[in-house]
C-alpha cells in the first residue's frame, strides 16, 4: 500500500474506491452477519464482546457512541449494563448512538427493536455527524480495519470525546506466539471463506474479511497511532491468545 492508495483486503486500490467496495461487502453479508459471527468464532466473539462492555462500564446519564455498530450486540449489551447501574444509583437513561456507514447492517438492527436507550444513524468513521466533546465514551467493535484511513478514524474518535472520555477498540489482530498464528492463519484462509460460501452464499466477501484482519497494523502499531491521534494511557488486551485485542485510551 502506497500513501494514495488504500487497502482491500491484500488488493491496493484508490481510496475514493474502498467505501463503496466496503459498502458491497456488507451490503452482502447483513443479512447472515450474526450468524457468520457466531460460525466463524465458534460462539467466542460473544465471550469478547461481554468484556468489551463491561470494560466500558457504561454510566446512566452517559453518551456513548458505538462506531460501526452493525445490527447492535455492542449497544444492546452497553444498554443492559446502563440500566443495570441505573437500577443501582439511579439517574437518567444512558444514551446510546449506532453510527454505521452500511445502511443495510442498521436496517438489520433497527429491525430486532432493541432497547429504548439506543439510537441509529448512518454515518461515516472518518466524519462523525457529531460535534466536538459531545461523547462520554466510544466504542468501535471489529470495524476499524473496513475504514479508508485509520488515522482519521482515530482523530475523529477523539474529537467527540469530552474530556476524560474513554476510548474502546475491539478487533481482530495477531498472535504473537507463531504456533498460535499458524494454526489462526490455517483456520482464516483455510476454513472460514468456505463458511462463508455454505451458510451465506458469499465466499469472496468472507476472503475479504480475512485477508482485511491480514492488513490491520499489529496491536503495538494501532497503539502508537493511538497516541498519534491524542490519546492518553492508551494499551491493549490480548484476548484468545491474541487473535482479538481490546484497545483502550483515555482523552485527556
Amino acid at each position: 500500500m502506497t500513501e494514495h492508495s488504500a487497502s482491500f483486503g491484500f488488493k491496493d486500490v484508490d481510496p475514493a474506491e474502498k467505501p463503496n467496495l466496503v459498502r458491497g461487502v456488507f451490503d452482502r453479508v447483513a443479512g447472515r452477519y450474526d450468524l457468520m459471527n457466531d460460525v466463524m468464532s465458534l460462539g467466542v466473539h460473544r465471550v469478547w464482546k461481554d468484556m468489551c462492555a463491561a470494560r466500558l462500564n457504561p454510566q446512566p446519564g452517559e453518551r456513548i457512541i458505538d462506531c460501526a455498530g452493525g445490527t447492535g450486540d455492542i449497544a444492546e449489551r452497553l444498554a443492559k449494563l446502563a440500566r443495570a447501574a441505573k437500577r443501582r444509583r439511579g439517574g437518567p437513561d444512558a444514551e446510546i448512538l449506532i453510527v454505521d456507514y452500511n445502511a443495510e447492517m442498521v436496517a438489520k438492527g433497527m429491525a430486532r427493536g432493541l432497547s429504548r436507550e439506543i439510537a441509529w444513524s448512518v454515518g461515516d468513521a472518518q466524519n462523525l455527524p457529531l460535534p466536538d466533546a459531545s461523547a462520554d465514551a466510544y466504542v468501535i467493535s471489529f470495524g476499524i480495519r473496513n475504514v479508508t484511513d485509520i488515522s482519521r478514524a482515530l482523530r475523529e474518535a477523539r474529537r467527540v470525546l469530552k474530556p476524560g472520555g474513554r476510548f474502546l477498540c475491539l478487533e481482530f489482530s495477531r498472535p504473537p506466539a507463531s504456533a498460535i498464528r499458524a494454526l489462526y492463519d490455517a483456520y482464516s484462509f483455510k476454513v472460514i471463506p468456505g463458511m462463508g460460501q455454505v451458510v451465506s452464499g458469499d465466499r469472496d466477501s468472507y476472503q475479504y474479511l480475512v485477508e482485511s484482519i491480514r492488513r490491520f497494523p499489529n496491536q503495538d502499531r494501532f497503539a502508537e497511532m493511538m497516541g498519534e491521534a491524542g490519546f492518553k494511557r492508551f494499551g491493549y488486551t490480548n484476548l484468545t491468545g491474541g487473535v482479538a485485542a481490546l484497545h483502550h485510551g483515555w482523552a485527556l
